[in-house]
């Protein structure tokens, strides 16, 4: 469940007075449907398993025209284990992504909260037009021609411009998605929610997300205040920024955990050999770029430009934990860029083979319906001319050589993206009580934007693991170092609507008592 990807924001509809519902949101609600629960489809095999059940909601595609068309939103759920005098009610959740598919969310988060999920009935969700919810689909992929044996900066940007271009108009002229993507919003999403909820005959609900999913849960807070309980958002953005603005803060958060990935492998020197001091660590990670900028890396047959080599170090940097996979990572890619035979590693052969997959392709573009048809925080806003991303990447070498340049990049198909909302941009500003958690380090959403959209949530707590992590809640579930304390606070909160007393800091681990 932990998410990963490069991609972490979500949207809403204004909502400029707080504590209010727009009329449109409020109105449109789906009710009175009776769901047909049975069991869940065969992909779902964890799920039928575990006892869940699967139904479909019924929603419309637009929902300012409800006697329209309509489309389907997959659930599933695993019913409290309490009786009905201390069931809650109904927990939903997300994931992430944006794109992140949630149908069997619940079975990660029925483990994490403990003996705090028996008291409600946990609904997993597929977000519209994701996996079982009327999926939108678009004309396949080429094969995407592999790099050179040499290559320039200037060549590999304009490699991602025309695979950029590509995805837009194979996605936006497939079937009849010109009609249905101008509804792939998280507005539109929290709405869905909020017609679950009423299926279900609820008279409100309860939430966990993370990332995307956090932005999405502030959204449903906006939109439907007083339909929400107890709210969880874990690893959330700034609401006043666009999902290009959230991209290009993470650079420093980035080069400041490479600085700190660095130290420790300079003290592992006799294990990695790529540098005695940080700084030398360092050097090692840069020369491996700048060669790369010439000269892609090959590995087991796959040529690595330096955009591809930028995005494993990426990935692998988020967490502390991982921190011996990225040095014997840089390890084996720098042999092979000296010519050396390699037998990569699990990380990296992993990576190599989600890159050789034909499916790779498709598999981003749930995360572009969001990021290019919201039209604002928390996605949306991406420049429309190429050059734009161009001459940000340059300037950011100066202070960010090594991540500058790919939260700068045009890491998504937007500014071809021609299907996009007419809703404007979230506003955020209510007093609805909600647990917030964030790591003080987490260089994928940076913790200045959690504080923003802290101080507009004027009834939230914040609760800070000073950690390098995308995500706080459950990490024992995914083999990383728990946080005793963070989790505590979730499942008493979920358990018992206890909100801390105030923001809260989690000792560092080890410290936890």
């Amino acid at each position: 469940m932990r998410v990963a990807s490069l991609a972490t924001a979500g949207l809403g509809l204004t909502c400029l007075l707080a504590g209010t519902v727009p009329a449109s949101a409020a109105s449109a609600t789906p009710t009175h449907q009776r769901l047909v629960w049975g069991p869940c489809s065969p992909q779902q095999q964890e799920l039928n398993e575990a006892g869940a059940q699967c139904a479909k909601v019924t929603v419309p595609l637009d929902y300012s025209d409800p006697g329209g068309p309509t489309i389907r939103i997959a659930v599933s759920r695993i019913k409290a284990a309490t009786g009905h005098g201390k069931r809650r009610g109904v927990l939903l959740s997300n994931p992430g992504g944006p794109g992140g598919t949630g149908l069997a969310n619940t079975l990660y988060l029925r483990t994490a909260l403990k003996d705090a999920a028996d008291r409600y009935d946990l609904i997993g969700f597929d977000p519209r037009f994701l996996g079982e919810s009327t999926p939108i689909t678009c004309d396949p992929a080429a094969p995407t021609p592999a790099p050179g044996p040499t290559t320039t900066r200037r060549e590999d940007f304009e490699r991602s411009v025309r695979s950029a271009r590509d995805t837009a108009r194979r996605c936006l002229e497939h079937g009849d998605n010109a009609r249905l993507l101008p509804h792939a919003t998280s507005q539109n999403v929290a709405r869905d929610m909020d017609a679950i909820r009423a299926a279900l005959g609820e008279r409100r609900l309860s939430y966990y997300g993370v990332s995307y999913g956090a932005d999405l849960g502030a959204v449903y807070t906006q939109m439907f205040p007083r339909r929400a309980d107890r709210i969880v958002i874990d690893s959330s953005t700034d609401p006043t920024a666009t999902q290009y603005e959230l991209f290009q803060p993470a650079g420093k958060p980035l080069e400041e955990a490479l600085d700190a990935w660095a130290g420790w492998t300079a003290r592992h020197d006799g294990t990695y050999r790529l540098g005695k001091t940080p700084l030398q660590v360092r050097s090692s990670v840069q020369q491996l770029l700048d060669g790369a900028e010439r000269r892609p890396v090959t590995v087991s047959g796959i040529r690595l430009d330096a955009p591809l080599l930028r995005l494993v170090l990426r990935q692998l940097i988020q967490h502390e934990e991982y921190d011996p996979a990225l040095a014997g990572t840089v390890r084996d890619l720098t042999d092979a860029a000296a010519g050396r035979p390699v037998e990569p590693g699990p990380e990296l052969a992993a990576m190599l083979e989600l890159l050789a997959s034909p499916e790779l392709a498709d598999s981003m573009l749930g995360g572009a319906l969001f990021m290019c048809g919201d039209n604002g925080w928390p996605a949306g806003g991406w420049p429309k001319h190429p050059e734009t991303y161009w001459k940000n990447m340059e300037r950011s070498r100066a202070t960010q050589p090594v991540f500058g340049p790919i939260v700068n990049s045009m890491m998504a198909p937007c500014a071809f993206w021609t299907s996009t909302s007419r809703e404007p941009a979230t506003v955020i500003g209510n007093d609805v009580p909600v647990l917030m958690l964030q790591a003080r380090r987490d260089n994928n959403v940076p913790y200045e934007g959690a504080l923003a959209l802290h101080h507009r949530l004027t009834g939230s707590r914040l609760v800070t693991a000073d950690i390098r992590s995308h995500g706080v809640y459950g990490r024992g579930l995914d083999g990383l170092t728990p946080v005793p304390c963070a989790d505590r606070a979730v499942n008493d909160y979920l358990r018992d609507g206890t909100l801390p007393g105030a923001d809260l800091t989690c000792p560092r681990t080890g410290e936890d008592r």
